[in-house]
Parts: C-alpha cells; structure tokens; sequence
C-alpha cells in the first residue's frame, strides 16, 4: 500500500525548491549579502575613525 500524498503539496514544494535554488545561484553570481556590505562598512568607518582619532595635530 502506498502512501496517500497532496499533490498540491507537492507541486507547490517543487515550485518552492526551484526558486531556492534559482535564489541561490544568484546569490553566488552576484557576491556578498546587504547584512554582510553593511558590516564590512562598518568595519571600515570604525577603522577610519579610530586612525583619525590617533593623529597629531
């Protein structure tokens, strides 16, 4: 006896898995996150602040 499946259920997961990996691939293509520009901004501002801040006048 087999198992009784939904195949809305179905289709919509395989729809869902398509564009994960549709998703993935491009994010891949087009390089790094909005969360990880930002925190490599702020990385770079705190640095550029923190030499400014050792200068003699």
């Amino acid at each position: 006896m087999s198992k009784v499946v939904n195949l809305n259920t179905v289709r919509k997961q395989k729809s869902r898995d398509a564009k994960r990996r549709e998703g993935d691939a491009n994010a891949a293509k087009h390089g790094l996150t909005k969360s990880q520009k930002t925190l490599a901004k702020a990385l770079v501002d705190k640095a550029k602040r923190n030499l400014d801040g050792h200068e003699k006048e």
